[in-house]
């Protein structure tokens, strides 16, 4: 009861979200992305089978949470050198890139290499950032699980690895949400999770491989060079996700909160915004 009321006293605050999320299958480009994807292997490999929710909304679940995250072990799931290369290149890509991600474009580099390379194995809300007219443009969206994403050093998701946009913690909308976009077989709105903060850093990340059930051990800011197997975690995350690990809502960087939504939703829809979740539309757009 008292994880609900918290849950409920966050879904209620209005932080200037559009009242729009967006679903962004696992493997699409999306809309306004800032780079070509630096995305590898299969996004399917890594998405679980979920399970039916009786919690009545969005779930928060801690970045440290075992399994949270899946892949392969010894194969990073983003190709972290090229998408540096894709930012460098560009510098107004780079800019927009920086701006967003809350650091300086010469940090790029060591910022990218100290992200974690894993796969989402549950639906997750998320601020995403497309880039537009120059500059980063922040919607709400809920990406597939088995999508490629880098992960900082408390767990939380930083970027989409199959378009190279930046991402932050969602943010509540006003209003009534309303899920746009293209949805997923399986999408079930009472499945989707927040990743909340860490309340420490961590030195690595315990994984799940969901093709072949084996739990394995990342360092952060590795790429699977590092991986060593580990046994089953007590409370670790399989096939379903967990309940809600602790009352706390999400966290938010602390100097300032993601780029605000714009006014107009991206080029062409790609998901939903902060709860109870939308429920889905039909496959295409809305």
């Amino acid at each position: 009861m008292v994880a609900a009321a918290a849950l409920a006293v966050f879904f209620l605050r209005s932080d200037g979200g559009s009242g729009e999320v967006f679903l962004q299958p696992a493997a699409a480009d999306g809309n306004d992305p800032f780079t070509s994807s630096t995305a590898k292997g299969s996004a399917a490999a890594a998405a679980p089978a979920t399970a039916p929710s009786d919690t009545g909304g969005t779930r928060s679940i801690e970045g440290s949470t075992p399994g949270l995250y899946g892949g392969t072990q010894s194969l990073a799931s983003c190709d972290v050198e090229r998408q540096i290369r894709y930012l460098t290149d560009d510098q107004a890509k780079g800019r927009a890139f920086a701006s967003a991600a809350e650091i300086t474009p010469d940090r790029i580099p060591s910022y990218l290499r100290g992200l974690t390379s894993v796969q989402l194995r549950a639906d997750t809300r998320v601020t995403n950032h497309g880039y537009k007219n120059g500059s980063a443009t922040g919607y709400q969206a809920v990406l597939q699980a088995g999508t490629a994403v880098l992960v900082d050093g408390h767990g939380l998701p930083r970027v989409r690895c199959a378009c190279g946009n930046p991402l932050g913690p969602p943010v509540a909308a006003k209003g009534t949400p309303k899920a746009k976009g293209q949805s997923w077989s399986g999408y079930r709105a009472a499945d989707v999770v927040v990743v909340s903060r860490a309340s420490t850093a961590l030195e690595s990340m315990v994984l799940y491989d969901p093709q072949t059930g084996q739990w394995f051990e990342r360092p952060v800011g590795t790429e699977g060079e590092e991986d060593s197997p580990v046994s089953r975690p007590s409370g670790g995350m399989t096939s379903a996700a967990p309940e809600s690990s602790s009352a706390s809502p999400p966290s938010y960087p602390p100097s300032k909160q993601p780029v605000s939504p714009p006014a107009q939703p991206p080029s062409e829809a790609p998901g939903p915004a902060y709860g109870p979740p939308p429920a889905a539309p039909g496959r295409g757009a809305p």
